[in-house]
């Protein structure tokens, strides 16, 4: 009975309204109506236009509360918060303070640090001043992406270092035509993959091995330290004999090809470039082969280890008619301007 009590009150006071008053009341109820008849899984679930409708309503119409059926009053004013939140949110959408760095400022600086771990932030500010690019330490701070501290220099650092004081050796064997096994040691220099020098024997002996160390290192011409593997032709005193003479001698550990790599590399080059398309008659015809090829490789064979130049530079002329050379009776050919 009270029910249709209140629906009679109701209806006197829509009979009585403003127009415009009933077609609000009206489109609230019917959108409240249109949500809860909405074909979804869960029976008057909201959507985001929903909320931002009764937001809406509650700024406009005054008396909305009154309308309102499904929710709670509470409910659509913090609808109207997260909205005002999202609202600021747009409007501060820049970005004020400093501007920040442009990325290839900011892989700059990761690089430096990455490269100079000893260096402070400071010491980077002050090199990227030298650039004109002018940043603050706590910019550099950010960007520099310090890990774990890690040693000064790394092994690679310290032998390039130690470079220009450093020969490498090593013995390679030659077959001839009568099936005899020839022996070839090399003397190679790091820093400009030089081949000091290089000598043939049939028998080798500590003896040799000292005496060839002897010819390469003429007239105080020798290195700091010597890279040598631990073959046992070299003696049980060759160490002790070339500390006396001021060269310390760097043993590759066992099973490091990579350790004595100039010099292994050098073999290879030997037998690519010159052994494998020669048959060797004997111990003379290998040792005229070798000169020619020692002196072909040092004056002429670009590396790329030193930027396609040779390991002795000299002065060529830039002018002329350009020539060619046969080398090893035409396996190589050298190109040159007439001067």
């Amino acid at each position: 009975m009270l029910e249709y009590l209140h629906l009679l009150v109701a209806f006197f006071r829509a009979a009585l309204a403003n127009r415009g008053d009933l077609i609000a009341e009206n489109s609230l109820l019917r959108q409240q109506l249109a949500v809860l008849t909405r074909p979804t899984r869960k029976r008057g679930r909201l959507r985001a236009r929903d909320r931002l409708f009764w937001t809406v309503v509650g700024i406009c119409q005054r008396d909305w509360r009154r309308h309102l059926v499904f929710v709670r009053p509470e409910t659509v004013v913090r609808w109207h918060r997260q909205g005002w939140r999202l609202f600021w949110r747009w409007k501060s959408r820049v970005t004020l303070g400093r501007p920040r760095l442009s990325l290839e400022v900011q892989n700059l600086i990761a690089t430096m640090a990455a490269e100079n771990p000893r260096w402070g932030s400071e010491r980077i500010v002050g090199e990227l001043l030298k650039l004109r690019i002018v940043v603050s330490k706590r910019s550099v701070l950010r960007y520099r992406r310090r890990g774990p501290a890690g040693p000064s220099q790394t092994w690679r650092t310290f032998l390039r270092n130690h470079r220009p004081t450093r020969w490498a050796c090593d013995l390679l064997t030659v077959q001839t035509l009568a099936f005899e096994t020839l022996h070839v040691l090399v003397f190679v220099g790091h820093v400009r993959r030089e081949l000091v020098h290089l000598n043939v024997t049939a028998s080798p002996t500590a003896a040799w091995v000292w005496r060839q160390l002897m010819e390469a290192t003429p007239w105080g011409r020798q290195p700091r330290y010597l890279v040598r593997d631990r073959d046992t032709v070299y003696g049980r005193d060759f160490v002790q004999r070339a500390r006396r003479v001021g060269i310390e001698t760097v043993l590759t550990p066992i099973r490091a090809p990579r350790a004595n790599a100039i010099a292994e590399r050098l073999v290879g080059t030997l037998r690519r470039e010159c052994l494998d398309h020669l048959v060797i008659v004997n111990e003379a015809h290998l040792r005229t082969v070798l000169t020619e090829f020692l002196r072909d490789y040092n004056a002429e064979r670009p590396h790329r280890a030193l930027a396609l130049q040779t390991p002795s530079p000299t002065v060529r002329p830039t002018v002329g008619l350009i020539r060619s050379h046969a080398v090893l009776g035409g396996l190589h050919h050298v190109y040159q301007r007439a001067a």
